[in-house]
């Protein structure tokens, strides 16, 4: 009777009145089972063409299997949300041949950025999911499965479709669309409802709540929590000051027990991955534990894996408060790259003038990144830290302040012969304000010492500009104005027309006499490539730029 107690409501014991505050209302079992299939958004289940459907086998079961089996039918049937199979078959692996819904659930940073200002939050916690979608009427039979009681098929949208996230989020986000990322975030059942003044939060519930009643959507109320400083929502802790991980989870990652085997180790590494982005170095940590699970890796739990298992375990305990960023701020972000993977932390100054970590970030590197050299690792490094965190570091009014212990990154930029990577990563780099200074290792220390490094505040020293000002001027300013006028350029060459159109909308359904004839093309970052190669559009104006560009410089 948790909820009992957090939602505090008036009992007057003489006349057995229960009052609950505004915000909370309770639905009779009638009320809420009257008609449940009425006014639900509907769900198609489309199938691939000639698609093999078979039966799926009946498993023998337990006498605990079979009478939970009977109950969970019993009260299936009785809320109408599924129905004896008039059809004798049922599908084995429907997902398997189902066109896929391409329908975005939102990312986790993107939810969390939303929530930087906020002050007061509302958790919601939607009874019965994806059940709250009906299947559309015809395609019941697509859901039918197989018992030892009979033959059933769902009239709402069950559990393990593999459309069913992406249709249970597009009903969702049509329902708040106009309140989504202003006082609402959604990640499919999980609704948060955030404001920055806490004096407006009751309105904005009493609106989320008023629409849920309308559309007959009823919430769990054990696990909704109203008007709160401090909310877990999915499975991270979010307070006005910033992120931290749930202790539960915590408390799960360090009472783990030692893996004996692959899939108990794919297990463990699929829990800690959740929390990565508060693990400094993940990626290099864990590598011991990635190679165990490599297609016909032989299992040796050793020392390394070991080392490996108690350091995850040690880094969880240890994680950071992760603050909101501040757009008004400038950001910092220190990169590092090894043999094997690359790391980065995104930093800002808090109240107290001491960086704060805002994110983690590790990766391995691919099979053919891992055979850059040093200077292109520590170059990419930096690439995949400012696309991670893409959202708050493009085009920021003050420079991102990147430190590396990589000198010679200031030779690459004063480069005038690129490689294609070389090419895609400049034109990146040009929708970024960024200065990067040089540390020697020793001074830097690594990424994950940043947030507690006192050298950046108390004593700076005066930072090598890697890319000064003039560099920006004399290289990258006048080839960025060529590249805009080239893919300007492209738009009006009829020559291009058709090769630009097969690589951008045709090319799967082009017959295999245009894909031969096209086949060394390639569409990136809007500039097409031959072999490798940028493609120069036919303008004359735009050939004699190129030829003084070039032939002027050093």
């Amino acid at each position: 009777m948790t909820w009992l107690t957090a939602e505090a409501p008036f009992i007057d014991w003489q006349q057995g009145l229960v009052t609950f505050p505004e915000q909370v209302q309770i639905a009779s079992e009638e009320e809420a089972d009257l008609d449940p299939l009425a006014d639900l958004p509907l769900s198609t289940t489309n199938l691939v063409p000639d698609a093999k459907l078979t039966p799926g086998p009946i498993y023998g079961m337990t006498d605990a299997e079979s009478k939970a089996l009977k109950q969970h039918i019993d009260e299936e049937l009785a809320t109408g949300k599924i129905r004896p199979a008039p059809h004798p078959q049922a599908l084995q692996k429907l997902n398997d041949v189902t066109h896929k819904n391409v329908y975005p659930l939102p990312r986790q940073d993107d939810l969390m950025a939303k929530l930087r200002h906020a002050k007061m939050f509302t958790k919601l916690d939607l009874r019965w999911g994806y059940n709250n979608v009906r299947i559309k009427e015809g395609d019941e039979w697509k859901t039918a499965f197989r018992t030892k009681y009979g033959l059933f098929e769902y009239l709402v949208m069950p559990f393990g479709l593999t459309n069913a996230p992406a249709a249970f989020q597009h009903f969702m986000n049509d329902l708040f669309r106009d309140l989504i990322d202003v006082t609402v975030v959604i990640y499919l059942d999980d609704i948060l409802i955030f404001s920055e003044k806490p004096e407006d939060h009751p309105n904005h519930v009493r609106e989320v709540l008023s629409r849920l009643m309308k559309n007959q959507l009823f919430c769990k109320l054990s696990k909704c929590h109203f008007h709160v400083t401090t909310v877990d929502y999915l499975g991270i802790v979010i307070s006005p000051t910033g992120f931290s991980m749930d202790q539960k989870k915590i408390e799960a990652v360090t009472s783990w027990p030692q893996p004996k085997t692959v899939k108990q180790v794919q297990a463990f590494l699929g829990f800690v991955n959740y929390l990565r982005r508060f693990i400094p170095n993940f990626s290099s940590v864990a590598r011991p534990l990635h190679n165990l699970t490599k297609k016909d890796s032989p299992w040796s739990w050793d020392v390394l894996e070991e080392q490996a298992f108690q350091e995850l375990k040690a880094l969880v305990t240890k994680a950071p408060v992760l603050i909101h960023s501040n757009p008004n701020l400038p950001y910092y972000l220190e990169t590092d790259a090894s043999g094997v993977a690359m790391g980065a932390i995104l930093s800002q100054r808090g109240e107290d003038n001491r960086l704060h970590p805002i994110a983690f970030m590790s990766k391995s590197f691919s099979g053919a990144e891992a055979n850059y050299d040093t200077h292109d690792k520590e170059l990419l490094a930096i690439i995949k830290a400012l696309e991670e965190w893409r959202i708050f570091l493009e085009a920021t009014d003050r420079p991102i302040q990147v430190f590396t212990d990589h000198r010679n990154l200031e030779y690459w930029m004063q480069a005038r012969t690129f490689n294609r990577r070389h090419a895609r990563w400049r034109i990146f780099l040009s929708d970024f304000n960024f200065e990067i200074h040089y540390r020697p290792g020793k001074q830097s220390g690594k990424p994950d010492a940043l947030s507690r490094r006192s050298d950046y505040i108390d004593s700076p020293q005066e930072p090598e500009v890697m890319l000064p000002s003039e560099v920006f001027a004399n290289t990258s300013e006048a080839e960025l104005e060529i590249v805009t006028k080239i893919r300007d350029k492209l738009k009006e060459d009829p020559s291009l027309e058709p090769i630009i159109q097969f690589l951008t909308e045709d090319a799967d359904n082009a017959p295999p006499s245009i894909r031969k004839a096209y086949r060394d093309y390639d569409w990136e970052e809007d500039l097409l490539w031959y072999r490798g190669k940028l493609v120069v559009p036919d303008s004359e104006t735009l050939k004699e730029q190129l030829l003084r560009e070039f032939h002027d410089s050093p």
